[in-house]
């Protein structure tokens, strides 16, 4: 059973930056990052596939965040930066589905990101 793991939210002021980490127990082809503000649906924020080349961001996060991957690792990041309140929400990692879209992912157990105004 694949595993995914992710760390690195918290609270931080408007402006700031968090880096998010999320570890996947096996090589999977493509990763990414959704999160979920409450009482809205969940959304796609960024994705990266394989070979690092191939990235995609929401409109809302496009200048701001950064995803990378080290497959040696199996880990990918998301680097956040000029945070938002509006960037608060449940951020899970998502493993193995279609980069962008989500479809057929493996999910983590999601880490939370707060910013304050």
């Amino acid at each position: 059973q694949v595993q995914v793991v992710e760390s690195g939210g918290g609270l931080v002021q408007a402006g700031g930056s968090l880096r998010l980490s999320c570890t996947v127990s096996r090589f999977t082809l493509n990763m990414g990052w959704f999160r979920q503000a409450p009482g809205k649906e969940r959304e796609g924020v960024s994705c990266i596939k394989w070979s690092g080349e191939s990235t995609y961001y929401a409109d809302s996060v496009k200048g701001r965040f950064t995803i990378s991957r080290d497959n040696a690792k199996n880990t990918v990041y998301l680097q956040m930066t000029s945070l938002k309140p509006e960037d608060t929400a449940m951020y899970y990692c998502a493993a193995g589905g279609t980069c962008p879209g989500g479809a057929g992912n493996i999910w983590g157990q999601g880490t939370q990101v707060t910013v304050s105004s």
